[in-house]
């Protein structure tokens, strides 16, 4: 690259990291908090108790996730690489709390996917799609919130794009110790991360494909890498049956509602959240425009792995990705590589007809209302959805022992009981005597009502105020 083309890359990357800091010290209490706060409590259960990594725990003792007691609070999902980088990161320096090192984290992840995609566009099609495409993962409003978000996903995404980047490049030469080892470790960080990078290795083996054709099955060398990328994730998905209270309900996500291939799947899927909340409307003619040009097949087909793994991602966990719209963080990186494509493809069509001023205004002024339209949705997902969560937990964290269980139920939403620092449950799994006995001490209740105070006749009322009140249970 030249030293033009470096400063602004160089300029994309700072900018995407500065709008990835709006309410950088926000409480965990925005969209979809519960998960977010999930993921943080295992964080900071290794602060507090140790980095023991095969025993991941969080605060939810209930049997909500898994339908079976759990009384040490397991939490067995991905392997808690994001959450060794968070509470590492807290441990080792202290200007910054738990949470907003989980964002670092969340934030590099997102600048270092966005130079993958650049990296990748550039070595596959031209510099100018590179930058275009970079340009879209880095600004577009959703990946800007899902950017910043305590969700190990977004670190998912870099760690599949920088295990095909590495690919390609070993590959080629095939004889490249080094590019081996950054792709073995890249691919198989991604699966522990998320198991659902698998549907993203489509990329990688046309990539295997391109440069050997059929006799791809018979290169040991490519057996080996395949081996041992996925053997982690066997290996910890073998540990973790060990522990099914901790392990979530997870059927339900491929098509637990039979919503797959029907009417809603589609609208809410390719209009609600791909052509609305991703692409704001507008955008979603530039993404068609790219997914259907085909100046350079070859080239072409390759990214078309991409969007065939989108595809068969979204089909197959159906229900998931229709009921959590934090779901499409994975196909990110295809829809920016198809946005950057279709704006080449505009501009040099539009180049043909019109004035080039009048053309770096028309997809100018599309690319703004589309990142507009986009931003009115996204915008609230910053907002704090009940600020009596915060204030109710930073009280009752002052109020009752470090050690103490509380009940602090939320619908079963563990946002609530992430903001009291204590372990405990987040609904009423049995009746409260019952619940007593497994250990609870205290019981809080959000915007108590007359019904709520009525406790105060069996048990002791510790603290009360219009957001919450407080009970001693025993």
């Amino acid at each position: 690259m030249t030293s033009k083309e470096k400063i602004l890359l160089s300029i994309i990357l700072l900018g995407a990291f500065f709008v990835r800091l709006y309410r950088f010290d926000n409480p965990i209490a925005d969209w979809h908090s519960w998960r977010q706060t999930d993921t943080s409590a295992v964080s900071r259960n290794f602060v507090l108790h140790g980095f023991d990594i095969l025993h991941p725990k969080f605060d939810d003792l209930s049997n909500v996730a898994s339908g079976i007691d759990n009384p040490h609070g397991y939490r067995f999902v991905e392997f808690p690489l994001y959450n060794l980088f968070q509470a590492g990161f807290f441990s080792l320096f202290d200007f910054f709390t738990l949470e907003q090192w989980g964002r670092l984290v969340t934030i590099f992840s997102s600048l270092l996917s966005t130079l993958f995609i650049f990296l990748i566009v550039k070595r596959r099609l031209n510099i100018k799609t590179a930058f275009i495409s970079a340009f879209f993962f880095a600004y577009l409003p959703y990946n800007i919130y899902y950017g910043r978000t305590i969700l190990p996903d977004s670190t998912m995404v870099t760690a599949i794009l920088g295990g095909t980047y590495f690919f390609d490049i070993w590959i080629s030469s095939f004889g490249m110790m080094r590019y081996f080892i950054l792709a073995f470790l890249f691919t198989s960080a991604s699966l522990l991360l998320k198991p659902y990078a698998v549907f993203f290795v489509l990329p990688m083996i046309y990539i295997a494909y391109e440069r050997f054709g059929f006799a791809v099955f018979k290169k040991w060398q490519l057996w080996i890498f395949f081996t041992l990328s996925v053997l982690p994730l066997i290996f910890w998905r073998k540990w973790m049956m060990q522990y099914p209270e901790g392990i979530p309900v997870n059927e339900w996500l491929l098509n637990g509602n039979g919503i797959r291939f029907r009417p809603a799947f589609f609208r809410w899927i390719f209009f609600e959240r791909i052509t609305k909340l991703i692409s704001g409307y507008l955008g979603m003619i530039i993404l068609f425009a790219g997914i259907s040009y085909k100046k350079e097949p070859q080239k072409g087909i390759f990214f078309y792995s991409f969007l065939l793994s989108s595809l068969l991602y979204i089909f197959i966990f159906a229900t998931g990705n229709v009921q959590h719209d934090y779901y499409q963080i994975l196909i990110m990186p295809t829809v920016s590589i198809y946005m950057g494509i279709g704006t080449v493809f505009i501009y040099s069509f539009l180049q043909r007809c019109i004035h080039k001023v009048a053309v770096v205004l028309v997809v100018g002024v599309c690319i703004f209302l589309s990142f507009f339209l986009s931003w009115r949705m996204v915008k609230d997902y910053f907002n704090i959805n009940n600020r009596s969560i915060v204030i109710a937990g930073r009280a009752i964290n002052r109020l009752i022992p470090k050690d103490a269980k509380i009940i602090a139920p939320y619908d079963g939403d563990t946002s609530f009981l992430y903001q009291t620092e204590r372990r405990g449950w987040a609904s009423f799994e049995k009746p409260l005597p019952d619940m007593i006995k497994m250990g609870a001490d205290y019981l809080v209740f959000l915007n108590p009502t007359k019904k709520d105070e009525e406790l105060g006749n069996q048990y002791k009322i510790v603290s009360k105020t219009k957001e919450f009140i407080l009970f001693k249970l025993r």
